[in-house]
């Protein structure tokens, strides 16, 4: 009985693991945090879950917390940038010129820009297009099954706030992002497997 229960506390555990996996493979922009007034490398991590390829990306910039100036060009891809009528960049679309991400695949795009003064979080609505047409819409809140990606803002630690909170002043500090932790997720994976086999070896000697 008690190796039954191990056996099956084990595979709970480690399917619960892989879901989360799993639930966290959506487009996902980097850095999770950043600076009020800093300027950023901010990248869009596309992975395909499809069997058909991911040939189109779209990100849209929210004016209010950022300002996108620049992309780095990716090869196998051209973009295309949407603007307002005053001339503001307000977002980005990637088309893959050849065969796109295919079902294995991810893909980093990468932009810079300003985040603003007054920001306390960048919320990026994503569209993901499929080779047959298929729209994958990343634009919903926190926990849905499509979310928009966030990224945190924090305070300027030497930033000059006038009486109502906004930011007059101030040095920006520079943000690092951070990467997936889906790796973390299979090292604990296999240290649960491992402690499972030690104890189903232990408890069939004794039996």
């Amino acid at each position: 009985m008690f190796k039954k229960f191990m056996l099956n506390a084990g595979i709970m555990l480690i399917g619960s693991m892989l879901l989360a996996s799993v639930a966290s493979a959506h487009v996902t922009v980097y850095p999770k945090e950043a600076t009020q007034g800093s300027y950023e490398k901010f990248t869009v991590r596309v992975p395909s879950e499809k069997d058909i390829p991911t040939v189109k990306v779209e990100v849209k910039f929210p004016m209010d917390s950022v300002a996108i100036s620049r992309f780095e060009p990716k090869a196998g891809w051209t973009y295309e940038l949407a603007k307002d009528s005053a001339g503001k960049i307000t977002g980005v679309t990637w088309k893959a010129s050849g065969d796109g991400l295919a079902s294995t695949e991810f893909g980093e795009f990468n932009m810079q820009g300003k985040v603003a003064d007054t920001a306390t979080q960048i919320v990026w609505k994503a569209y993901q297009t499929y080779k047959d047409g298929s729209v994958v819409e990343w634009v919903g809140a926190d926990g849905s099954d499509k979310p928009a990606s966030v990224t945190t803002v924090k305070a300027n630690a030497g930033a000059v706030t006038d009486s109502h909170g906004n930011v007059t002043a101030g040095q920006a500090a520079q943000s690092s992002g951070s990467g997936s932790k889906t790796p973390l997720y299979l090292s604990i994976a296999a240290v649960v497997l491992g402690a499972l086999s030690l104890i189903v070896s232990l408890t069939r000697k004794r039996s």
